[in-house]
């Protein structure tokens, strides 16, 4: 079973930039049909920051649209999460998921999580 840790989380202050990263242990993120991040504030549901597609195709949530940025490097089975201007309300734990379904991955059904990281960004 693929195991996916993401790394790069910290505390921050408002405007300023975090580059989380998640690494699969063993085998291959371009088997994958889709990969995304997610994040959970306290006493909040969770919620779909980015997704991008085998493709390459990307897409975001509206309150992060223009601010982050989603990639990922095959050859060193890694995803990104490139993350500018960031605000407190950005303040969550961030994780990331994958899904070699397209159906699922169509639906927002992922197989496979990380751990989380915690990003913390003050006023």
């Amino acid at each position: 079973q693929v195991q996916l840790v993401e790394s790069g989380g910290g505390s921050v202050q408002a405007g300023g930039s975090l580059k989380l990263s998640c690494a699969a242990s063993s085998g291959y993120i371009f088997s994958y049909c889709g990969m995304a991040w997610y994040r959970q504030a306290p006493g909040k549901e969770r919620e779909l920051v980015s997704i991008i597609s085998s493709g390459g195709s990307t897409s975001y949530g509206d309150s992060v649209k223009g601010r982050f940025s989603i990639s990922q490097d095959n050859a060193k089975n890694t995803l990104y999460l490139q993350m500018n201007s960031l605000k407190p309300e950005d303040t969550a734990v961030y994780y990331c998921a994958a899904e070699r379904s397209c159906l699922r991955v169509v639906d927002g059904r992922f197989s496979d999580w990380g751990q989380g990281t915690q990003v913390t960004v003050s006023s």
